[in-house]
């Protein structure tokens, strides 16, 4: 028998067991890693997690295999991969964001889940709570509502005659559509600011998206953290540029050629899960692991950018932040 062959069917043996079961384990675990994006966009991203394995000892391919599926920023693909990770019976799923973690939620109830940089699991109903999230399912939260309500706050800080403001959205991503589009919404009519809300599906939209925009006369634009904008930073920043927007989102805007970023530092969050993954492995079971929220966030300008568009950061506003590109 081959040795792989051999790995997979003990650990399958494991996967009908009760949680606390999970104690016993082979010398080489085996995970499975569901990604809604590209390899190649969350390159950084998962090399934080293979550092966090290191940290607790694991190395990659010698005490434990990684079993990748990747959607490509096609959502609807999230069901069969997930599926496809529980055919091949591994020990783990680690994922990330809203989809990422109800299609694992939905393909297994039995094999442990950790799921890292999720908006909101409670309200999307990944988990029954934070603090006892119960079942299968633990991991980490930054609260994205919270998040997206409060960039648009900083673009309030950062232009005071702020009037009008685009939001980009994953059609497909109930946590965008729902809580965060609300939050979002609340904020804005708080600070007399018009909320211009783009639901995409595809990245050949963002185009027309844009030219609407420009149209309407929006004067910012707030990209999300959902996996199809991040794959898609380069695209989005230039159009921005081009329409004379100002950008705001996680940290890939800026660094990508856009004004603001202001979020979660999502490697390291990639990095924590390996926290999860360990005490799993070593026996814990997920429902009892509370959801980790995050509590420290980067502020990153890039000035550059902003002169290109004929905008100057406020003074204030660069001493605040972490990280000013020049």
């Amino acid at each position: 028998m081959r040795r792989r062959e051999f790995i997979k069917g003990v650990a399958g043996s494991a996967v009908a067991l009760p949680l606390a079961a999970h104690a016993q384990r082979p010398t080489k675990s085996v995970l499975g890693f569901l990604g809604m994006a590209s390899p190649t966009t969350f390159a950084a991203r998962l090399e934080g997690f293979r550092l966090g394995l290191r940290d607790f000892g694991y190395v990659e391919g010698t005490n434990v295999a990684v079993e990748y599926r990747f959607a490509e920023g096609h959502y609807e693909r999230l069901p069969e991969l997930a599926a496809d990770l529980v055919r091949s019976k591994v020990d783990l799923i680690v994922t990330h964001g809203t989809p990422g973690g109800l299609a694992a939620k939905r393909a297994t109830t039995t094999i442990p889940i950790v799921i890292t940089s999720v908006g909101d699991p409670v309200a999307t109903g990944i988990v029954a709570s934070i603090a006892r999230p119960g079942g299968n399912i633990t991991g980490q939260t930054f609260f994205n509502p919270e998040l997206r309500a409060k960039r648009i706050e900083v673009l309030k800080e950062v232009m005071p005659h702020l009037t009008h403001v685009a939001v980009i959205l994953n059609a497909d991503n109930p946590a965008a559509t729902g809580p965060e589009l609300q939050a979002m919404e609340t904020a804005a009519q708080a600070l007399n600011i018009k909320l211009q809300a783009f639901r995409l599906r595809e990245s050949s939209e963002l185009v027309s998206a844009f030219e609407k925009m420009e149209q309407t006369h929006a004067e910012a634009v707030e990209t999300g953290d959902d996996p199809v904008s991040i794959t898609n930073v380069g695209a989005i920043v230039a159009l921005a540029a081009r329409g004379r927007l100002l950008s705001l989102g996680p940290e890939d805007v800026p660094r990508a050629g856009g004004v603001i970023g202001y979020g979660a530092d999502i490697v390291a969050l990639f990095r924590r899960a390996a926290f999860f993954v360990d005490k799993i492995l070593k026996g814990a079971n997920p429902g009892d692991l509370p959801i980790e929220r995050v509590s420290k966030f980067q502020f990153i300008l890039n000035r550059k950018a902003a002169k290109a568009l004929g905008f100057e950061l406020p003074v204030a506003t660069l001493l605040r932040a972490d990280e000013v590109i020049e």
